[in-house]
């Protein structure tokens, strides 16, 4: 079917890259970034227009959340469907006098980092089982993953996400800027960080869990807070008061 991508940004890039690679065809990608999307065009052999938005059966919006309104006003066709790929709005956001539904793949999206489609989980939602097939249909050619959601329960997998991935890398940065201020190497962390994330697939994290704040140890707790100062000093007495929190200590 005819299928248009608008946007230029990371989800753009590699849900485009997923369609090519999966030989699912694509129209056209769209978007107002005329570098970006030439440089997904000659990468993927896509046409690309910044102008002229091409008839399509399927249009996926890859844009920001404060963008998706907006930006699904610029579909006048009526007899397609639309689906947006955010994990925090409701398809009802969409805005037109067409078929109305999400396409939410959940993952952090980097253009400079390769992934593995087909771990990839996918969300699917549509006012109706046809649209709801063909969207499946569609997601099931790149994943191996692939569900329905309703709104209500992708917020919350948006909300988890936001806990696992970007609190967690926020933590890498300021880890970061920690060992880069003393000279250490952040290259010595990552057996540890690799360590870390491998075992919650055979531990639940709430029993993986070790440090001085699970052990209740008030003298290294004090002698890291004596070695830290603003916004990282308020993040380490605000994790481990959570992590004393939930073990009760």
């Amino acid at each position: 079917m005819q299928t248009v991508i608008i946007g230029s940004g990371n989800v753009a890039y590699h849900l485009a890259k997923a369609f090519v690679l999966n030989n699912i065809p694509l129209t056209q990608i769209f978007g107002r970034n005329e570098g970006d999307l030439k440089k997904i065009s000659e990468e993927l052999n896509i046409p690309y227009s910044t102008e002229i938005l091409e008839d399509a059966e399927l249009y996926i919006l890859c844009v920001s959340d404060h963008s998706v309104e907006n930006v699904s006003k610029i579909i006048i066709k009526k007899d397609c469907l639309v689906a947006h790929t955010s994990g925090s709005l409701p398809k009802e956001i969409l805005v037109g006098d067409y078929r109305k539904s999400s396409f939410y793949p959940l993952q952090t999206f980097s253009k400079s980092k390769d992934l593995d489609y087909e771990k990839i989980p996918f969300f699917i939602e549509a006012e109706n089982e046809d649209d709801k097939k063909l969207l499946f249909t569609i997601a099931s050619k790149i994943s191996k993953n692939v569900m329905e959601s309703t709104y209500e329960k992708r917020k919350y997998i948006h909300l988890i996400a936001v806990f696992a991935c970007n609190f967690v890398n926020h933590l890498f940065s300021r880890a970061k800027e920690i060992s880069d201020s003393q000279e250490i190497p952040f290259d010595y962390f990552l057996p540890l960080i690799d360590e870390t994330v491998h075992k919650i697939y055979e531990i639940e994290p709430r029993s993986a869990q070790t440090g001085p704040a699970v052990r209740n140890d008030e003298r290294v707790l004090q002698l890291h807070e004596q070695l830290l100062q603003g916004e990282s000093l308020e993040i380490y007495k605000t994790m481990n008061h959570s992590i004393q929190e939930m073990y009760e200590l």
